[in-house]
């Protein structure tokens, strides 16, 4: 099949979107599909990649990471790849210029349209806009969502949670739960070690890890009282945050205030293939408090290296941290986190167990299996489509 993905992110914006993109993008070549992907140009240097159409596109004000495509750019460049040869189908994965621009050009070229629905928006936006009350924007981000739903043939969602939300705003298309694999394999690399010794770090010192975009609805704040408490009893424990983001001056300031900074070191970004699996490896407990996850693709990515995992289990986070699958499970209350990371690092067997049941955990999120169910809705989308086409006449389809 030849399907057309829009999005309004991609590398080298780093997120779940990107990395979900990328991870079906990749699975679904290699089981023989044409999948091709528009998506904005973040600077005049980015390189040129086979199957990626760059958009020009602008900063979006108060917003470095992202860019704001035109539609009209987004829609002529649709209409390229159709003629260029004839598309099966189109699939928006954000919903702003990506979203207008597909379904609009979806109803002109008469292919069907899904969506996937990665981010809990009525959540997220709180954590930047608190000088608006919940019951200002959680209506209108209802009423935007649905109106966005007509007329597509399809929703996808990441996990449970997002099921229910979903249904929750009464949106009744066909929904599909579909969350993001995981290449195991990919997983295995990466020098723990040599991440040590780059960053200074020793070989025995008890590490704390999280890796993921620094936003404020990541709810690192909790991670580093967290941590505050963890020193009293175990003062080496040292807690290495990778990532960049809106909060990173915040989460610096509130450490110098809890008197924690020299115990934490910010890495920064680092390169997917490379140096973040070391990061992983370099860890002896990967920690987690997001409230607005609608899959959580970083615990998965700990398992998989053996990594153990504590973390909270909000929204779609709930799909993946189950009984002696490689985590603990704790309430977003601080003592009761400390005392169950402060129980990892101390006993080595633990750590070893929870290590042997992440690995093993892993492998039933497989990046090609989940490739192929989506595979097979985009047959079924397409000939579900083509059936109930044919009850109109051509000029009746083109301006539906």
């Amino acid at each position: 099949m030849r399907i057309v993905m829009v999005s309004d992110v991609y590398f080298p914006r780093i997120n779940g979107v990107s990395t979900s993109i990328q991870t079906f993008r990749d699975s679904l070549q290699a089981l023989g599909h044409d999948i091709l992907l528009i998506a904005p140009r973040y600077n005049v240097d980015d390189p040129e990649q086979e199957g990626i159409s760059r958009i020009k596109a602008r900063p979006v004000p108060f917003d470095p990471e992202d860019r704001l495509m035109s539609v009209a750019a987004v829609d002529r460049e649709i209409a390229r790849l159709h003629q260029e040869k004839p598309i099966d189908l189109i699939h928006i994965q954000t919903p702003f210029a990506a979203h207008r621009s597909g379904k609009r050009m979806a109803r002109r070229l008469c292919i069907p349209c899904i969506e996937t629905y990665h981010t809990h928006f009525e959540e997220y936006m709180h954590n930047y806009v608190p000088f608006i009350p919940r019951r200002v924007f959680r209506p209108l981000i209802r009423l935007i969502t649905r109106r966005q739903c007509r007329n597509l043939q399809g929703l996808i969602v990441p996990s449970s949670a997002m099921l229910k939300v979903i249904r929750d705003y009464h949106i009744q298309l066909p929904t599909r739960i579909l969350p993001t694999g995981i290449d195991p394999e990919r997983f295995s690399r990466g020098d723990g070690a040599a991440f040590r010794k780059r960053h200074h770090i020793e070989p025995e010192r008890p590490v704390m890890v999280h890796i993921g975009r620094i936003g404020h609805e990541k709810n690192i704040d909790f991670l580093l009282q967290v941590h505050h408490q963890i020193l009293q009893q175990l003062p080496q424990t040292l807690f290495v945050i990778a990532g960049e983001g809106p909060s990173l001056e915040h989460l610096k300031q509130l450490s110098d205030k809890l008197g924690t900074r020299d115990n934490i070191r910010f890495v920064g970004y680092l390169d997917r293939n490379t140096t973040l699996l070391d990061c992983y490896r370099a860890g002896n407990v990967f920690v987690f408090s997001s409230r607005t996850e609608t899959q959580g693709l970083v615990l998965l990515e700990a398992m998989a290296c053996g990594v153990p995992v504590v973390s909270t289990a909000e929204l779609g986070t709930r799909d993946i941290l189950l009984p002696q699958r490689g985590a603990l499970v704790v309430d977003e209350d601080v003592d009761q986190f400390a005392s169950t990371v402060q129980q990892v690092l101390e006993l080595p067997e633990l750590q070893r167990r929870l290590s042997r049941e992440g690995q093993d955990y892993v492998h039933e999120w497989s990046h090609s299996t989940l490739a192929l169910f989506l595979a097979d809705l985009y047959q079924h989308t397409t000939d579900t489509f083509a059936t109930s086409a044919a009850d109109y006449s051509p000029v009746e389809r083109s301006t539906s």
